[in-house]
């Protein structure tokens, strides 16, 4: 790397996102090489990714391309849902409180449950396990095409998942997915918000259509489409599972990188069979009452 990443960031803001994008690619090639890596290099350029997400540099592709090439460093913001920070707490308009992640389920997570806990029958409910047991084609069959790499980053919302999937993996780590009614109070709270950040709706506030990514992005990349609790990406990014049915049906938000901002309001709902799969459909969890 002829640049270094001193002199990168000595540049303006608005300067060092593309040659800083590009060092963590060349780190990251470095990494999976047999030549290692400058380990104080690595974490300098994690500081300095993380710090230009969180201060909201950049245009939505930048910083789509930011996300990106932190996930390929690992990125250091991730949780699992064993640790007190992978949560937020709210207080439900009835005055109970729940856990909720304040990032949707990842990649990674993901991945690491298939290899723990997806060949456990006792995760399964009977429904689920008569679907898995169909020997249709699993998810990390589907998620090795190269062809839709740009969907399965380790820090982008698991996407491609079923409700039974879904299902599986909050009874291996003793959690839930939110209700449908549980979900629109966190997102709009005693205030009545209809979005996150409250209203309008507005611009680069959140993954969706109109912002024409054409993929999902890092989790908590878009900084304004969060709650005060801290929890991110309820508006935008991914579409979201509920645990709720509607008859065989069951009950998700919309709102994704696919869709069209009308999608994104707090009340939005879809039905869908529990077998689906879609590239702008995953899910988030929660805990407690």
């Amino acid at each position: 790397m002829s640049t270094s990443l001193e002199n990168i960031l000595s540049l303006p803001v608005e300067g060092r996102i593309q040659p800083l994008a590009e060092y963590a690619r060349d780190l990251a090639a470095k990494r999976s090489g047999t030549n290692g890596v400058d380990h104080a290099a690595l974490r300098g350029t994690v500081e300095a990714l993380i710090a230009l997400i969180e201060d909201g540099s950049g245009s939505g592709r930048e910083r789509l391309e930011l996300g990106e090439v932190l996930g390929l460093l690992d990125d250091p913001r991730l949780r699992s849902p064993s640790d007190p920070d992978y949560w937020a707490t709210v207080t439900l308009d009835d005055g109970h409180q729940i856990e909720v992640g304040r990032f949707m389920v990842t990649t990674a997570e993901f991945r690491a449950f298939l290899a723990s806990g997806f060949d456990d029958d006792s995760n399964w409910s009977a429904e689920g396990l008569a679907w898995r047991n169909r020997g249709e084609a699993s998810w990390a069959e589907l998620a090795a095409d190269p062809n839709i790499s740009q969907l399965v980053v380790a820090n982008q919302p698991v996407v491609g998942v079923t409700w039974y999937e879904a299902e599986a993996f909050t009874n291996a780590n003793g959690v839930r997915m939110l209700t449908q009614s549980e979900r629109r109070w966190v997102v709009r709270g005693a205030e009545k918000r209809p979005y996150p950040w409250g209203a309008p709706f507005g611009a680069g506030n959140t993954n969706t259509r109109e912002e024409a990514l054409g993929r999902p992005a890092a989790v908590g990349l878009f900084r304004r489409d969060r709650t005060p609790e801290g929890i991110f990406d309820l508006a935008g990014n991914v579409g979201e599972w509920t645990s709720d049915r509607n008859g065989d049906q069951r009950i998700f938000h919309p709102g994704s990188w696919a869709q069209p901002s009308m999608a994104s309001w707090a009340k939005a709902i879809e039905f869908a069979s529990a077998e689906t799969r879609s590239a702008d459909l995953g899910f988030r969890i929660a805990r407690g009452a």
